[in-house]
């Protein structure tokens, strides 16, 4: 049976309090192909309650049982793993081998990583006299995105309930599919009703009802910076904790030392990875000026080399990007490069040849960019690339940290102490130095208008816990 017109309330799936539906559209054929049901306050309300109920049992839970339940969890999230895949390939067009490899598998890691962190985390300490403790926050609402939807899903759900918290999970309404399937994995491992709860709908209609709930006691929101604002002044009201992952203009500095070629090959690579629909995307390469030109060329090849087209053909290396309204927004901010002087090095407006349908954009490249210019200082959130001259380190670590938001910053060079010392100046919650994997067990989060708080490992259970100071109790 489908549950994508229900929702999972306290341990059931239900009908939502009023019928109302909302498409989700397949953006490689620009066509609906299942609808899920929009949820309302009532709807907010019951799982609210739901997840009041269950929190006094969940927050004495032992270590033991939330290491049990995410195992349990883990186990069945690998065993529907393909269709996690179909499904986030379907929601939000992903290449199929990327959907498993990279979208799935960030889900799955994220597990282990709370795992592990969960069986050594301490809870409690003596500090002289006192007792000093860390208790679940209470009632969570996590607000999840279509970019990487198990990723977030995930990296939100499992340190919350390795604190003993409760939750209420709304995904993105473009990409509900794979959240629906994670309700049924957490179904199926036996959450106790009540501790995990899901109520899809649009951010108006849902979102901020979580936001502002006198019953909720904290937010986590990962999207764009325009919405977080809207979340953080919907929970000021109440006075809740409030955790963001937001927006980002990561550079990328490619310093003189750099293996050059391999540096901004790898740069424009990482740029275009998931139709460039990455927050942390390292979109402003910043290149020596007198290698500026070479550093065009490189980063053209690899655009021109990329395969665009449907998600499930093989050999395909980007799929399209999430839909209309992204793809409105990514067509005019590259038609606002052309405008405004940059030098068009590969791609530009419009679909690539052939492909008539589906929300598709070229992999594009622009030199020749300033650092007042449109591309260089908006969120694109789509493959283009812009490459920035400089002329010393001083000037390449001042644009670099010139820009509103502070969440990823990448660092290339032959000398890791090189690398080390500039990386120390740069202002973004991750700084990777030539090209790491990816480190699920690192702190992920932003400074300035990136947002607050961090995910991952024990810097994500952190999160959902309050201290609490027993005075006196070792006298």
């Amino acid at each position: 049976m489908s549950h994508h017109e229900q929702f999972y309330i306290g341990g059931r799936w239900v009908e939502p309090a009023r019928p109302a539906t909302l498409d989700v559209v397949d953006p490689s054929t620009e066509q609906p192909f299942t609808r899920i049901s929009a949820g309302s306050a009532a709807d907010v309300d019951r799982a609210v309650a739901a997840a009041r109920a269950a929190f006094e049992g969940a927050s004495r839970t032992s270590r033991e049982e939330r290491l049990a339940l995410l195992r349990s969890i883990l186990r069945h999230y690998n065993t529907r793993a393909e269709d996690l895949a179909e499904a986030v390939s379907r929601e939000m067009g992903a290449p199929l081998p990327f959907a498993r490899n990279a979208q799935v598998w960030a889900g799955r890691v994220n597990l282990e990583a709370t795992i592990e962190a969960l069986e050594s985390y301490e809870f409690s300490r003596i500090r002289g006299s006192s007792l000093i403790v860390r208790e679940p926050v209470g009632v969570a609402a996590l607000i999840t995105p279509w970019n990487w939807p198990l990723n977030q899903i995930v990296c939100k759900v499992a340190p919350a309930l390795a604190a003993g918290c409760t939750v209420l999970l709304k995904p993105s309404e473009i990409a509900p599919v794979s959240g629906l399937i994670f309700a049924e994995i957490v179904e199926a491992a036996q959450a106790p009703a009540g501790v995990f709860n899901l109520v899809n709908g649009t951010g108006p209609g849902v979102g901020q009802v979580m936001a502002s709930h006198p019953g909720v006691d904290m937010v986590s929101f990962t999207g764009s910076t325009r919405a977080g604002v809207l979340v953080a002044k919907a929970a000021a009201d109440t006075v809740k904790r409030v955790a963001q992952e937001l927006g980002g203009k990561s550079p990328n500095i490619i310093l003189r030392d750099a293996d050059f070629a391999a540096a901004v090959s790898e740069g424009a690579r990482s740029c275009f990875s998931n139709s460039g629909q990455s927050c942390d995307a390292p979109t402003r390469m910043l290149v020596p000026a007198e290698r500026h030109d070479e550093a065009l060329a490189l980063a053209a090849a690899v655009a021109e080399g990329l395969k665009v087209g449907d998600p499930r053909e093989p050999g395909v290396d980007l799929g399209p990007v999430v839909n209309e309204a992204q793809f409105g927004k990514i067509q005019r901010l590259i038609e606002a490069g052309v405008r405004e002087g940059a030098k068009l090095a590969a791609g530009g407006p419009g679909r690539p040849p052939g492909l008539n349908r589906g929300y598709y954009v070229r992999p594009t490249v622009f030199g020749g960019v300033t650092p007042d210019m449109t591309i260089a200082r908006e969120e694109i959130f789509g493959p283009v690339l812009s490459l920035l001259g400089y002329h010393d380190e001083d000037e390449a670590v001042r644009v670099a940290n010139d820009t509103v938001y502070g969440l990823a910053a990448y660092v290339s060079s032959a000398n890791l102490e090189h690398a080390r010392a500039v990386a120390a100046r740069l202002r973004a919650g991750t700084v990777n130095l030539n090209y790491p994997a990816w480190d699920i067990r690192a702190p992920f989060g932003g400074f300035k208008q990136s947002g607050n708080g961090r995910e991952y490992a024990d810097f994500g259970i952190d999160d959902y816990l309050e201290w609490k100071a027993v005075v006196g109790y070792g006298r």
